[in-house]
């Protein structure tokens, strides 16, 4: 079973964060895309809608001017609230458009990575990193939450023939692996597959290496559609659950670091992803904030530490 390994990065990396409570420097979307391909990638994932230019012809001249191509886009809805559903299904089709209409020709199609309203509930931007059951949602918003899920999905799916993937993030209630394998439970899996992101994996498990993200790829296998490479200082995630940080001061502190810094056995996961056959993209996600140094240098570190490994 043969397996292509494609790297990617994000406009994360660069600064350009979905969240309020996490604003990086601003650096364009052009300085961004020509340092992500200078540093070795070949893919990008579009980021929050406006960063880079929402007409066809534009971006596709972008992403072409480089060598790149378009791996997906990032679309965060509040899906516990039904009310949601209609209006977020609306944008994920509108991103779902843009990809399809630049997707690369002959390549792995780009995809929706579907997102809860990371770090807009209080308490579980709180409680990131150690969640426990009596913070999470009930039987009929699981039920909420997996309709719109599969809603979005649908309508992506119809609109533009574009894949939907979920997202499993910290600061959202999708975070630990029993919220993880209650929503794949409840969703169609030929609507929903998941992304599985190391880093958000290892610290939403509690766990503090390897150990954890090899048990979330071997339960959670048959659904992974995409993967992020991100990794996870156990050191700084114990001093975060210790002294009661919050999402924000974890991420701050630095408890997503650079790959092969962490606990996160990338090794190991890409045996994992060659042994599946995975054909691909890998993106890296590297949360570079003001005063945790330049993204560029950041994603070449990266670049070189996946090239070490084989990638």
């Amino acid at each position: 079973m043969g397996s292509t390994i494609r790297i990617a990065n994000a406009p994360c990396s660069w600064g350009a964060l979905e969240f309020e409570g996490m604003v990086g420097d601003v650096i364009g979307y052009r300085q961004m895309l020509d340092e992500l391909r200078d540093t070795g990638y070949t893919g990008t994932e579009l980021g929050d809608w406006g960063f880079m230019p929402a007409e066809p012809t534009a971006l596709r001249a972008e992403l072409e001017r480089r060598g790149l191509a378009m791996v997906g886009a990032f679309v965060p809805v509040a899906l516990k609230h039904i009310e949601a559903h209609t209006d977020g299904a609306a944008d994920a089709v509108k991103v779902a458009r843009l990809l399809a209409a630049v997707a690369e020709q002959g390549g792995t199609p780009p995809l929706i990575v579907l997102a809860d309203a990371n770090g807009s509930d209080p308490a579980r931007t709180m409680h990131a990193g150690r969640v426990t059951p009596d913070l999470g949602l009930s039987a009929a918003q699981w039920r909420s939450f997996a309709q719109g899920a599969e809603l979005v999905a649908r309508a992506v799916r119809d609109a533009t023939g574009l894949a939907t993937a979920f997202h499993h993030h910290c600061a959202g209630y999708v975070e630990t692996p029993d919220e993880i394998a209650r929503l794949l439970e409840l969703t169609d899996p030929e609507l929903l597959g998941l992304v599985f992101d190391t880093g958000h994996y290892l610290y939403g498990s509690g766990g503090v290496d390897g150990q954890a993200v090899q048990a979330g790829l071997a339960r959670f296998g048959e659904r992974i559609g995409h993967i992020h490479f991100k990794d996870c200082h156990p050191g700084v995630a114990e001093r975060a659950r210790a002294q009661g940080w919050d999402y924000f001061e974890a991420v701050k502190h630095g408890v997503f670091c650079e790959l092969g810094q962490g606990g996160v056995d990338f090794v190991a996961v890409t045996t994992w992803l060659r042994a599946r056959g995975y054909c691909g993209w890998a993106v890296v996600e590297q949360d570079v904030l003001p005063g945790m140094g330049a993204p560029k240098a950041s994603a070449q570190r990266n670049r070189e530490y996946l090239r070490a490994i084989g990638l």
